[in-house]
């Protein structure tokens, strides 16, 4: 499937950023029963556009070289859904059809396809209307790779679309990250969108585990940092939280 002709079009000369990338597309879709007892939640339609094209339109314009699709639920939809977009970026998939591996193993082991520089995460469920510049480009901008070993996109409470939460982190002046208290409400949240270092993952389990694990091991080390993002985030997570986000979509361009 083909980017969208103006996202195509626009110039990606001046982006700096990683060149690789991974579009977490594993998982069970629980909460967005019952859409995806028949369609894995990457494919699922939010005005008119699959999750899954929407995040690769995102790395289009970050100019992005070669994205890593994961598969397991509902993995043959997802795996020829993914291999017929005409690139860039060119399409890699890492299969979990045997194990589902959860976002930490999952990358775990799609690590050999993305190499041994930082690249860009995202997670198929999560979404944004862009801001005054792209918000992958916003994240290249305030990358530094000799002090973070993860820098992730974070939301204000206030302008997120579908996201019922406490929020996930606070913040200090430099952007160093640490966890909200229990029972507390937190300022920011992450919206599923980041730049990794590969040597978070040194010395990372095998099998199954999330990557809050490796998070939590960072913000000790004083290597997890984030930034605000411009926009409005769309977490897209329920069948309601669809309909949220077309709103806020139809509303964005009136």
């Amino acid at each position: 499937m083909q980017a969208d002709t103006d996202i195509g079009a626009r110039k990606q000369a001046d982006v700096r950023g990683p060149k690789r990338a991974i579009v977490l597309s594993a998982g069970m879709g629980k909460r967005m029963r019952p859409i995806t007892a028949t369609t894995p939640k990457p494919l699922i339609s939010v005005a008119g556009r699959a999750l899954l094209d929407r995040a690769f339109d995102k790395l289009v314009v970050a100019g992005v070289e070669t994205v890593v699709v994961n598969v397991h639920y509902l993995a043959d939809l997802v795996e020829v859904h993914a291999l017929r977009w005409q690139g860039p970026p060119d399409v890699l998939i890492s299969d979990e059809r045997a194990e589902l591996l959860e976002t930490g193993g999952g990358v775990v082991k799609a690590l050999p396809l993305l190499g041994e520089e930082p690249f860009y995460l995202l997670n198929s469920d999560s979404t944004w209307i862009e801001g005054v510049r792209p918000n992958l480009e916003h994240l290249a901008r305030h990358f530094d790779p000799q002090k973070m070993d993860a820098l992730l996109l974070l939301s204000g409470l206030v302008t997120a679309v579908g996201y019922d939460g406490k929020g996930d982190f606070v913040m200090d002046g430099d952007g160093r990250l640490a966890r909200r208290a229990e029972r507390e409400v937190a300022p920011f949240a992450y919206v599923g969108g980041a730049i990794l270092h590969p040597r978070l993952f040194d010395g990372a389990p095998a099998g199954a585990f999330s990557l809050n694990r490796l998070f939590d091991a960072a913000i000790e080390r004083g290597t997890l940092f984030g930034v605000l993002m411009e926009g409005i985030w769309l977490h897209v997570g329920t069948p309601e939280a669809i309909d949220a986000a077309e709103r806020a979509i139809r509303d964005s361009a009136a």
